[in-house]
């Protein structure tokens, strides 16, 4: 890949990426943060998710898309995250604060003892991040709900209070946001991820708290949401 130009490395992927996340791309891959991109896996409205080769490793490369994301909806969540106050409403700048602060939450999460992906690299819009999975990726739990759900809704609920207990709540939890690897939850997409202290923690670890609940409520787990948040927030 080193002797390739910038059009041969990136052709397979033309009109997705900007200018400036090629040079970001090209810089992460000058220090050896990956070898190869080698094909996506998602490819959204904000952004994209390949899978890259890392010295014979499969690993994640997440790129927000630095003209369509929605920078407005991102500046009115992280605009409350203490660690962000002094942001201003400047499209790359929030962006890349977005993607810093998800590097930042995994390391968190991840000395936390929380089932995460493991945060390799950040910069700028990009994320690099550890691939959950055998051989593929692991599927999110909507894709493959869970063999003993009752069990698997109690690990959720030790992480989430894991995580709380370490100042973060996730704040987008989903079956979306949820991987089933060997039948164990591991938490993703920790960009909406906030410090307990910030104003609308609470509402979004309310927000957490219903969803997992209702998924699994459809798949016979009865849980009262009051009693799984008090349990999460608890000091005993």
């Amino acid at each position: 890949m080193s002797n390739q130009t910038s059009q041969e490395r990136f052709k397979t992927f033309k009109g997705v990426f900007d200018e400036h996340t090629e040079r970001a791309l090209f810089e992460l891959h000058s220090h050896n943060h990956f070898d190869e991109l080698l094909s996506p896996i998602r490819v959204g409205k904000e952004s994209n998710i390949f899978l890259a080769s890392k010295k014979k490793k499969i690993i994640i490369v997440k790129i927000y898309r630095l003209q369509n994301c929605d920078f407005t909806k991102m500046f009115h969540y992280i605009r409350q995250d203490p660690r962000y106050e002094y942001l201003q409403q400047h499209r790359r700048q929030i962006i890349f604060a977005w993607t810093q602060r998800e590097y930042k939450n995994l390391l968190r999460a991840q000395k936390a003892g929380i089932y995460c992906p493991k945060p390799l690299a950040v910069q700028d819009n990009i994320l690099i991040e550890e691939m959950i999975g055998d051989i593929e990726p692991a599927p999110p739990l909507k894709d493959l709900p869970p063999k003993d759900p009752a069990k698997f809704f109690q690990e959720c609920v030790k992480s989430m209070r894991k995580l709380y207990q370490a100042g973060l709540v996730h704040g987008d939890l989903s079956s979306f946001n949820i991987l089933n690897h060997n039948e164990k939850p591991c938490f993703i997409d920790f960009s909406q991820g906030t410090l307990t202290k910030t104003p609308n923690a609470m509402e979004l670890l309310q927000r957490d708290v219903k969803n997992i609940t209702n998924f699994f409520a459809r798949r016979g787990v009865e849980a009262d949401p009051e009693q799984v948040l008090a349990k999460i927030t608890s000091n005993s």
